[in-house]
């Protein structure tokens, strides 16, 4: 199933209703593509649409906003987080228009339909690359947690570390090779995504366990007065601190990515009309989610925050119990992202088969290509985990380039294209304010990055 070849003949509200078509079958389905039961399925209700869809933004994205908080201060850094989270459903507003006036049941089919061929192509190496990049980071986080992170020369110990001692089969690789094979594989092999519901469910439902007992814990130290007053705005003292600050906006951009699930979320809904509340609902919850883990996070851990806040639940936190909640927050945040790792890993592996299959049947119907491309892209990712240090580094790359093609930069150059005559001044100007916002943001983060990197690597010598 290519991701630019689904156009669905009209569009209905009931999901029964809504069939889709590739001009390239024959008019009679084959016995094959009726085996595949698709037409058995009613349609995915709005509660399992939002969590699938929440599920998709809040991943790993979470774990990095409150060390944006240490750079931009707790008033700049929630109202970044406010404002991208308004940016973002505008963009999926107008990708959902243009969806429905050109009859595309996915985003390279808008793309496609927009800009050709090379177009369709162009989002699919970025959701490559911005989905591979995502996947690693999870994978990073996972080995962090279980078997323990080094940072500024600091050994930060594992759950696994703390329980049993450092021993061969707690170590990262071992751990994450298990991890993959005993959790990772067997949620990839579901071939809709709907049937991801009960486990995205209980995704969210493990994030607000952390979000709770961070806040809990927040709470405790600041009713003894253990806490001090964080910082409300940046500190700026140079051009290189003001450009530092910029190197935060791939980190929020890759935290709200989810426009490449919308489609597929869209395509199972039993009533497709409901996809706007469902966007809403989403954006508003996560949203929520991340200001209160940002603000909670920066209070408990302030200018000690690490890039992966995760990795500060390892010491003593002042408070009763203080051992057993830290291992509570890890391994239920550990748990969260072995369950969202099927949600982003469901596009991924689409435009993979997209790009290089572009005109072979659906990918569903074909059990070995189907677990070649898993098993292929399951084993990258695999690899990227043991040799990226860091989850800033990762973000970095993705945020500064798939990501913001992907959120942003894609669906703002489909609005002023305007292939139908649907789009009014008002969205024009928007995204041309979002190109500009974008491009520019993201050009200095990755400048900022690269000058800190090469002052890094010669400040040795000197």
């Amino acid at each position: 199933m290519t991701i630019g070849s689904l156009k669905p003949t009209k569009e209905k509200k009931s999901r029964k209703c809504k069939q889709v078509v590739d001009e390239k079958v024959p008019l009679l389905p084959t016995k094959q593509e009726e085996d595949t039961g698709f037409d058995e399925f009613d349609g995915a209700s709005f509660t399992g649409a939002v969590f699938n869809l929440s599920t998709t933004i809040v991943g790993a994205g979470i774990m990095a906003l409150p060390a944006t908080m240490k750079v931009l201060g707790l008033v700049l850094g929630i109202a970044m987080i406010i404002f991208m989270a308004f940016l973002t459903e505008a963009s999926i507003e107008m990708l959902l228009r243009f969806s429905r006036v050109g009859n595309s049941s996915s985003y390279g089919g808008v793309m496609g339909d927009t800009f050709g061929k090379f177009g369709r192509m162009a989002l699919q190496i970025c959701v490559l690359v911005n989905n591979v990049g995502v996947l690693i980071v999870y994978m990073i986080i996972i080995g962090d947690v279980l078997s323990g992170t080094t940072s500024s020369g600091i050994h930060h110990a594992g759950v696994l570390e703390g329980w049993f001692g450092v021993s061969w089969w707690n170590s990262r690789t071992f751990v994450l090779l298990v991890t993959t094979l005993a959790v990772f594989a067997p949620l990839a092999c579901l071939k809709r995504i709907d049937s991801l519901k009960f486990t995205s469910a209980l995704s969210v439902a493990l994030a607000v366990v952390f979000l709770v007992i961070t806040v809990g814990i927040t709470v405790m130290k600041l009713i003894n007065g253990s806490i001090s007053m964080p910082r409300l705005l940046p500190d700026v003292t140079d051009v290189t601190s003001f450009l530092d600050l910029f190197t935060v906006v791939p980190v929020l951009v890759t935290a709200y990515i989810c426009h490449y699930n919308v489609h597929s979320i869209d395509n199972e809904l039993e009533d497709n009309t409901k996809i706007k509340a469902v966007v809403r609902s989403s954006l508003a919850l996560c949203s929520s989610v991340y200001v209160m883990t940002s603000l909670f996070g920066f209070l408990l851990f302030g200018d000690a925050t690490l890039d992966d806040v995760l990795a500060n639940f390892d010491a003593d936190l002042g408070i009763p119990y203080s051992s057993l909640l830290n291992d509570v927050v890890r391994v239920s945040y550990a748990a969260h992202l072995m369950l969202v790792f099927p949600i982003v890993f469901y596009p991924l592996r689409l435009n993979m088969d997209g790009l290089l299959f572009p005109y072979a049947r659906p990918l569903a119907s074909d059990n070995l290509r189907f677990a070649l491309i898993s098993c292929g892209l399951i084993c990258l990712i695999f690899l990227g985990a043991n040799f990226i240090p860091s989850i800033w580094d990762a973000f970095q790359f993705t945020g500064a380039t798939a990501a913001v093609c992907i959120g942003f930069i894609f669906p703002a150059a489909i609005t002023l294209r305007d292939q139908h005559n649907i789009a009014t001044k008002k969205d024009k100007i928007l995204c041309i304010v979002m190109i500009v916002l974008a491009v520019f943001s993201n050009v200095v983060a990755i400048y900022s990055d690269a000058y800190a990197l090469f002052k890094k690597n010669t400040s040795p010598s000197e």
